[in-house]
This record gives C-alpha cells, sequence and structure tokens, in this order.
C-alpha cells in the first residue's frame, strides 16, 4: 500500500508559477513510476507528466512541455511538478500517482492516487 499526499495547489495568475509536491509513504518509493494528471470540470483525466523509477524517462503532455518540469527525490519519497507560464487552461485538480510496473507511467496503469489539489489559474 502506498499513500500519496498532494501539497503546493492554489490560485495564481497568468503568467505566474506553482510547484506541487507529492510526498509518499508505504512500499518502496523508488519501485514506482510517479506521474502528475489532471482533470478539469467536464473533461477527462490526462496524463500531464510521468517520470520513471530512476528519473532517467520523463514525458510530457504536449500542452505542457517546456512550461512544466517534473522531477523526484527517491531519498524523501517526493515527487514534483514545477509549474511556469501557468495559463488558464492549465485550471484543474491535480493528481499524484503511482504505478509499479516496468516502463512508463499511464492512466490504465496506475496503482495509487493521491487525493488531489486544485490549481486555478485566473487570466
Amino acid at each position: 500500500q502506498v499513500q500519496l499526499v498532494e501539497s503546493g495547489g492554489g490560485l495564481v495568475q497568468a503568467g505566474g508559477s506553482l510547484r506541487l509536491s507529492c510526498a509518499a509513504s508505504g512500499r518502496a518509493f523508488s519501485t514506482y513510476a510517479m506521474g502528475w494528471f489532471r482533470q478539469a470540470p467536464g473533461k477527462q483525466r490526462e496524463l500531464v507528466a510521468g517520470i520513471n523509477r530512476s528519473g532517467g524517462s520523463i514525458n510530457y503532455a504536449d500542452s505542457v512541455k517546456g512550461r512544466f518540469t517534473i522531477s523526484r527525490d527517491n531519498a524523501v519519497n517526493t515527487v514534483y511538478l514545477q509549474m511556469n507560464s501557468l495559463k488558464p487552461e492549465d485550471t484543474a485538480v491535480y493528481y499524484c500517482a503511482a504505478d509499479s510496473r516496468l516502463g512508463d507511467i499511464y492512466l490504465g496503469g496506475v496503482d495509487y492516487w493521491g487525493q488531489g489539489t486544485q490549481v486555478t489559474v485566473s487570466s
């Protein structure tokens, strides 16, 4: 069992920045691929960024490339999402996720979800 707790969401103006954190407890953090997903009202949950167990493989949604950076620190069981140049269309609930399979994380393979943190970007 893995527990994921997100923090760092909030209200920010367009062009601003936020840093999300996800602290994991339970089974060995380094054995999980990690990811950040988001879900806006009326839309499907989508992968924003994923990072594999070692941090050597990272992937981003096209809509956030060049603006968001995912990273992980296995020593403190935490994954981060640095979000810069935020846009109103980035407004959503952001979820941290863990996937025990080898390879990159994807929506259908997630084993554990965090409770979500709201990010609101005003225009």
